[in-house]
């Protein structure tokens, strides 16, 4: 058997890794892999067909010089799937990209049994565009419970599987140890900045960064900055790094990363998957997020944006555990006296692990394996489209 997996950036390579591992593992192995992903679905053994990275770019103005090699990109993978002949395809978020190859598959292969992982966020955008995926998908495996509903009324199979963020093991860092690491003080503040995963966001939150952290350093001058990274954005990061006020540790691994959270009093994070793993963790953090104003705008006018939340955690409550600053409130004269507010307050860390804790339970921890319910759902399709 053999599977064709597709994720576009880190969120979706973590997701795609441990779809592959919890299939290996409910075959006993007897599963192959193709595909475009990063390193998490290279550990389980793929190769990817070009480097994920090129993939991994958000907004309007950031997309559009790239379309020529996005089109080709994707030309090329629909190629791959005509050699490789496929038992499915699954296709991870990133639906610029994603929806595309889809469609393509759609025209060539339609004996291929066509999944996508992670559901558009149809509650942030037009409603119509629920019809558009189900004109092109078999199934759709969703993170949300109350996701399904908004597909299935428009004849698109959708299943819930939960939100793999909860097995990530954000939770289990110790922070202990990597204080004494990197040769942190028990006592000194640690702020764990988190500026995004792909180039576009990176560049656009980094300023932001300095300025907020230049605001933090007057009045928290033994502040340490914690900056997890990934292979997508860590030279820049680096290198912006070395010019911080404050005194900044990079790290690069997965278990750094969550020992980080771990040792952390307050995180500063884009606004996606990440600030889930820091609820999860139960550190208290600020959310920011921008993108280029012609791309907000268009989003808003003409392609209906309208979101009352960005982060998940707040988004389930319904309520601000998380605070965030997206767009026009992303300023540094903001974000800075409400991560000062957390190093400040002791018991407002505690009310706020609190309530992340009660958002992880509604999003799945404690329960099923999300990852290997996902494995289960492909596996059953699969067999359930073989059967005449």
């Amino acid at each position: 058997m053999t599977i064709y997996v597709i994720a576009g950036e880190p969120s979706g390579d973590l997701l795609g890794g441990r779809l592959m591992a919890g299939l290996k593992a409910r075959t006993a192995g007897e599963v192959a892999f193709a595909g475009i992903g990063g390193e998490s679905m290279r550990a389980e053994g793929l190769e990817s067909l070009f480097p994920m990275a090129e993939l991994t770019v958000m907004g309007l103005v950031e997309v559009l010089p790239r379309v020529p090699r996005i089109l080709r990109r994707v030309r090329e993978t629909l190629d791959d799937i005509a050699a490789k002949q496929p038992d499915a395809i699954v296709t991870i978020d990133s639906w610029g990209f994603t929806g595309r190859v889809q469609k393509g598959c759609q025209s060539r292969f339609p004996h291929i049994p066509r999944i996508h992982y992670v559901a558009p966020m149809v509650w942030a955008w037009k409603p119509k565009r629920t019809k558009k995926l189900a004109a092109v998908l078999d199934l759709l495996m969703t993170l949300l419970p109350f996701e399904p509903e908004w597909f299935e009324k428009d004849g698109l199979r959708s299943v819930h599987v939960g939100h793999p963020v909860v097995e990530s093991g954000a939770e289990r860092g110790d922070g202990a140890a990597f204080r004494l690491r990197h040769g942190i003080a028990a006592d000194a503040p640690v702020l764990v900045a988190l500026p995004g995963s792909r180039m576009s966001e990176t560049g656009r939150l980094l300023p932001l960064f300095v300025e907020t952290l230049a605001r933090l350093a007057e009045r928290f001058p033994d502040l340490v900055v914690v900056v997890p990274t990934v292979e997508t954005v860590a030279v820049t990061v680096r290198a912006a790094a070395a010019h911080w006020p404050l005194r900044a540790i990079i790290v690069d691994n997965r278990t750094e990363k969550y020992d980080a959270f771990a040792a952390g009093t307050a995180g500063l994070a884009a606004s996606g998957t990440v600030a889930l793993e820091l609820a999860l963790a139960g550190l208290p953090s600020v959310v920011v997020y921008r993108v280029s104003a012609l791309t907000a705008f268009v989003a808003r006018r003409f392609m209906g944006f309208k979101i009352k939340w960005a982060t998940l955690v707040n988004m389930v409550l319904d309520r601000a555990v998380m605070p965030e600053f997206l767009q026009e409130e992303c300023r540094a004269d903001q974000v800075a006296p409400a991560i000062a507010a957390f190093l400040d307050d002791f018991g407002d860390r505690a009310a706020r692990r609190a309530d992340m804790a009660e958002a992880m339970r509604l999003l799945g921890y404690g329960g099923p394996s999300p990852s290997d319910r996902a494995a289960a759902t492909v596996l059953d399709f699969i067999a359930e489209r073989r059967t005449p």
